[in-house]
């Protein structure tokens, strides 16, 4: 790659990249000089740490019927989907060149459908005791379930929209618990007002998640 090339990476020396230090030092996986990196962990401790993400499948109203029937045309979509999610999440550092790879403690993959609106939204937990995060194990999952879910149903439905990919929460590590804020107006909003807490969300419908 020329260095000319190299002055549009974020924190490069050219006019796209003349950020601060403080700014740059904000992009963990880039150095000083724009190059990518792998984050240095060697010094954070060991903790428990966890993750949950969530992507969503827009679909017709008939093409999720034979979905939740388990009519899809290439067989039980939702039990693939989610074994596909959990098979994903183990791989992780294999497709984000960045990940560390980490000895994941738990995976599971949640699928619930909504037939008032067509979609199903997929829900991804993941769990570590290492020195770096699991969201993007999580997110890997949700992606990759969501992308199993449009293979299996294409034929059937070629309309059908991944959207709203996206981490939920997180915990453990130096910057302890962060959760998404609920949207204006809902009634996770409202709940979470009135408690001091999120709403949590619903169980599953129909069966349980599946596990490593």
């Amino acid at each position: 790659m020329t260095s000319k090339s190299r002055e549009s990476w974020p924190g490069g020396k050219g006019p796209s990249g003349n950020s601060s230090r403080k700014e740059r030092r904000r992009l963990s996986h880039v150095d000083r000089t724009g190059r990518p990196r792998m984050v240095d962990v060697s010094d954070k401790p060991t903790s428990p740490r966890r993750a949950v993400a969530e992507a969503t499948v827009k679909m017709d109203q008939e093409t999720l019927t034979l979905v939740i029937d388990g009519q899809g045309p290439k067989g039980d979509v939702l039990s693939v989907a989610e074994l596909a999610g959990i098979m994903a999440a183990k791989r992780t550092a294999e497709l984000i060149p960045l990940c560390h790879p980490l000895p994941l403690t738990d995976v599971s993959v949640e699928i619930t459908p909504d037939r008032k609106v067509g979609t199903l939204v997929i829900t991804a937990a993941a769990a570590t005791t290492a020195q770096t995060g699991v969201e993007m194990e999580a997110m890997t999952a949700a992606s990759v379930a969501a992308l199993t879910v449009y293979d299996m149903v294409k034929s059937a439905d070629r309309f059908v929209t991944v959207t709203n990919i996206r981490l939920l929460e997180k915990s453990g590590g130096a910057s302890g618990t962060w959760r998404r804020p609920a949207p204006k107006g809902s009634e996770e909003e409202a709940e979470g007002a009135a408690t001091g807490r999120p709403r949590p969300k619903p169980a599953h419908r129909g069966r349980p998640p599946k596990r490593t």
